[in-house]
């Protein structure tokens, strides 16, 4: 990753996929930039954590800059990138790891405001950040061909039901659907588009003191898996440290369900 630059969205929790990733990446060189949105982080039952100590412990990160942001604001995604371009002169690789998490519920309890609030970050921020960075890459920069990369981050949606997440799910669905047609568009410019489906990872939401679902279903959820332990953060970061680097260039336009084994008929 020498010489590049990742844009990862989402990084403000050492319990998160942001943060896992970006670890990934700055441990092989990558320059970073990083977005966070801590009023939301407070607001969920696992709270926020300290950002300076976070965004400190990047070990082989050439360099780090991060910005607060809200992608609920439609001008925030080109906003972003314009600014990451300042900072670093171009954008390689754009890790949408970024979502809204709460304020949802079943096909009974939701309204516009919760649809549209998820739709807004969940879906439509991603797309035109995409769309950012496309406009912003070179392929000439590299010898090497289709190396700017873009990954999304979807949830099991299509896999099984998600009743008492109508609004999230409904704008994850948009991503995953959309993988191909958007992949195709960007393979011509010589950037690369696949999508993740983490499968369930404790970002908090799976640790009984921190939950906010049902005590129960936490545990069902970790008896589903083959060892009897949900994921961590770091299992879909090795994933997509592999999609966004050179050995990942032959994979392209997928839906890659990366769930260790979760088994939802249980």
């Amino acid at each position: 990753m020498s010489g590049r630059v990742a844009l990862i969205t989402g990084v403000s929790r050492r319990q998160g996929i942001g943060y896992a990733v970006a670890r990934r990446l700055a441990a092989l060189g990558a320059r970073l930039y990083l977005t966070h949105w801590v009023p939301h982080d407070a607001a969920q039952p696992w709270g926020a954590d300290d950002l300076g100590a976070l965004l400190g412990d990047l070990p082989g990160a050439p360099r780090v800059v991060d910005r607060s942001v809200d992608f609920a604001n439609p001008d925030a995604p080109q906003q972003v990138m314009d600014e990451a371009v300042r900072e670093f002169g171009h954008i390689d690789i754009l890790v949408a790891n970024h979502a809204r998490s709460g304020s949802d519920g079943s096909l009974f309890d939701i309204d516009a405001d919760m649809l549209d609030g998820h739709w807004a970050v969940d879906a439509r921020s991603v797309l035109l950040l995409t769309q950012a960075f496309a406009r912003q890459y070179r392929a000439d920069r590299s010898e090497i061909a289709d190396r700017g990369r873009v990954v999304w981050m979807t949830s099991g949606q299509h896999l099984g039901p998600m009743r008492d997440e109508i609004a999230y799910g409904s704008a994850k669905s948009v991503l995953a659907g959309m993988t191909q047609t958007v992949a195709s568009d960007l393979i011509e410019r010589g950037i690369i588009l696949n999508t993740v489906n983490p499968g369930p990872v404790d970002t908090g939401y799976l640790t009984a003191a921190t939950t906010d679902r049902d005590v129960s279903l936490v545990t069902e959820v970790h008896a589903a898996f083959p060892r009897g332990t949900v994921g961590t953060p770091d299992d879909p970061a090795r994933l997509i440290a592999w999609l966004v680097s050179d050995e990942g260039r032959w994979v392209v336009g997928q839906v890659i369900n990366s769930e260790g084994g979760f088994r939802r008929s249980r």
